[in-house]
């Protein structure tokens, strides 16, 4: 996996490889080696050839270097201070929203690379097409993340299970978990609606865990371990814990979190917490954590009757009990 990465185009100036170095390569890097993971559960040994892993390393960049743009994007967007245990680019002396055209330049790279080293493979129109609505799919749970809390106006109303899980497929669940895994079916041949639909059930469901997982790291994860500082209280987050806690809170502490939530001062962010702690809000997360695992594995059981089950399981693995 390497720094292969940085041979991709025969002239890269020097400012856009400190965007590269700085946002792509961080991170745990768990989309991207999703790929040559999936592929070497896909294919023998035999067929698993020096050009093929190859180009299943570029693949996992590409995956990489999609959520670098998302996630330059959404620290903007979010206003957040820290990623990956350092300042968000934007925040960076010089950058501002220069970071944005940035972005721009880190999703570009991603058909560069595909045209560079996969043009002449008959998977070829299938990752344009994968990342394509990969990007939009992305974009549609982003928009509907940001109308749901606009900044300055705190409508808990707006806050339900429903519309919390739809932003999580869109905005999370297609990008962290079908992408690599579809881009590595592509890549074995296997490219039946059918085969690609029943892969999708069941990542859906483990992205949809991931992204409460993390909703919940935001507020309890430490920040030496995770990375970053935790903001979703303070930016008026449709998350998991303030959805979960609307839904079995009394109206006394409905009326004590709409006086608290989405405000930027520690009073108010604290008194937040001390309401999910009454709520045991740690409890609550721990018993879904393990419901989500014993549903996964159903899903596994019905949907991957022609798919190696090792592909999803290696997946939960890495997500399960994480904390960072």
């Amino acid at each position: 996996f390497g720094l292969y990465w940085f041979n991709f185009t025969g002239f890269i100036c020097p400012s856009f490889l400190q965007v590269l170095v700085y946002n792509a390569p961080g991170g745990k890097r768990n989309r991207g080696l999703s790929v040559i993971g999936s592929l070497r559960e896909l294919l023998p040994p035999a067929e698993l050839t020096q050009d093929i892993v190859q180009r299943a390393l570029v693949i996992g960049w590409c995956t990489e270097l999609i959520q670098a743009f998302f996630l330059v994007a959404d620290d903007i967007m979010d206003a957040s201070l820290t990623r990956r245990g350092q300042p968000c680019w934007y925040k960076m002396d010089g950058i501002g929203l220069d970071a944005i055209n940035d972005a721009f330049l880190l999703e570009s790279t991603i058909y560069r690379l595909l045209r560079r080293h996969c043009r002449d493979q008959p998977y070829y129109v299938h990752l344009l097409e994968l990342f394509n609505e990969t990007a939009y799919q992305t974009e549609l749970g982003q928009a509907l993340d940001l109308i749901t809390a606009p900044p300055g106006r705190i409508d808990l109303n707006r806050f339900t299970m429903e519309r919390y899980k739809a932003i999580v497929k869109y905005k999370t669940a297609f990008y962290s978990f079908y992408l690599p895994v579809a881009a590595a079916m592509f890549m074995a041949g296997i490219s039946s609606e059918e085969e690609h639909s029943n892969a999708k059930h069941i990542l859906l469901e483990m992205g949809e865990f991931f992204q409460i997982q993390d909703d919940y790291l935001d507020c309890y994860g430490d920040p030496a371990v995770t990375g970053k500082i935790g903001t979703d209280i303070q930016d008026n987050k449709c998350s998991w814990l303030v959805v979960t806690a609307l839904e079995v809170m009394s109206p006394e502490q409905r009326a004590e979190l709409e006086v608290s939530y989405g405000r930027k001062d520690e009073a108010s962010v604290r008194k937040v917490k001390a309401l999910y702690d009454s709520l045991q809000m740690p409890r609550r997360y721990h018993d879904y954590e393990e419901e989500s695992y014993q549903r996964l594995q159903k899903l596994i059981g019905r949907h991957a009757q022609n798919l190696p089950h090792s592909i999803f399981l290696n997946f939960a693995k890495k997500i399960y009990k994480r904390n960072k």
